[in-house]
């Protein structure tokens, strides 16, 4: 399985956030091919970033043409707590509905599974207007890069919530202590089944020692 990370310097993230993700993925996929797209020196394989998209914009260069083979991509505040062996079986493209909002179709792309096949039409409907698309995707319903894809992929993409149910899951919905959100469902433990907790935004996994 190739893994691809993602690290565009001047905002949160870091190399040392590339390297606790690399160790986490092989600890619990071992032989996983891990690389990551940068633009700074990283503790894995490099691909260097040709674009100078901002923040997560820079994922869309997942979608480059020169970049083969069949894909397991994770945001860098993911955190992997239990074997990827099920997660590594998925052959379809697969992607995360959204936590908060499950029933609109809105996917998520902190996790996502893409096969080669998948890409080309993306990066060709991408890359004929970057700016317009960044321009537009700003709103609930189309927000950045996952409201871009959601556009191809939502009614179509295999949800892993479906796919694999329990075993990916929210750390604010569902495992930090319930809050007034009727979004959240934590009682400030790990989900028995859970392999991947997904952070998406505030706090970081390792400003709470993940």
């Amino acid at each position: 399985m190739r893994v691809a990370l993602v690290l565009r310097s001047g905002g949160d993230f870091d190399a040392s956030h590339i390297a606790r993700l690399c160790r986490q993925v092989t600890d619990h996929l071992p032989g996983a091919q891990i690389f990551c797209l940068s633009d700074v020196e990283v503790p894995c394989p490099r691909i260097e970033l040709r674009y100078d998209w901002p923040g997560w914009w820079s994922k869309m260069e997942l979608f480059r043409p020169d970049i083969g083979g069949d894909l397991l991509f994770m945001d860098l505040d993911t955190s992997i707590v239990g074997t990827l062996e099920d997660i590594a079986a998925v052959d379809r493209l697969t992607v995360l509905s959204d936590f908060y909002w499950p029933t609109t179709g809105r996917i998520q792309s902190s996790l996502m599974f893409i096969p080669e096949n998948e890409r080309l039409a993306i990066w060709d409907a991408w890359i004929a207007d970057p700016s317009r698309h960044m321009r537009e995707c700003v709103t609930r319903e189309k927000w950045g890069d996952q409201g871009f894809l959601g556009q191809f992929w939502q009614g179509r993409a295999q949800r892993w919530q479906d796919a694999l149910p329990s075993q990916v899951v929210s750390y604010k919905c569902h495992v930090r202590k319930k809050t007034r959100s009727d979004k959240e469902f934590g009682d400030g433990t790990l989900p028995e089944n859970a392999r991947v907790v997904i952070f998406h935004g505030k706090p970081r996994p390792w400003e709470i020692g993940w």
